[in-house]
């Protein structure tokens, strides 16, 4: 991207003069380097069960602090991949 194509990418419905949507690459990208985690979700008639990787990015971190399992309310849950910080944030404002 060069200095000129900078001002179409701060807007995700502005296209550069190349037909690019600048908001759309980036998100693409960031979806696919940053956790690498994979999680699945079935639900039967009446039970569901989730299953997530599980990666402690440090050894000086306590592995039972990291989850990526969160409980919303009683019936439901929320499983997360990506950055941590920000699925955090999103599950607290749920």
């Amino acid at each position: 991207m060069s200095r000129a194509d900078s001002n179409y990418d701060h807007h995700i419905s502005i296209f550069s003069p190349q037909g690019r949507l600048y908001q759309m690459e980036y998100a693409f990208k960031a979806a696919n380097t940053t956790s690498g985690l994979t999680g699945v979700a079935v639900r039967g008639a009446t039970s569901c069960v989730v299953v997530t990787q599980k990666k402690v990015p440090d050894r000086l971190m306590d592995p039972t602090s990291i989850s990526s399992v969160f409980a919303i309310t009683p019936t439901v849950g929320a499983l997360t991949t990506g950055l941590p910080a920000d699925a955090r944030a999103v599950v607290q404002r749920a």
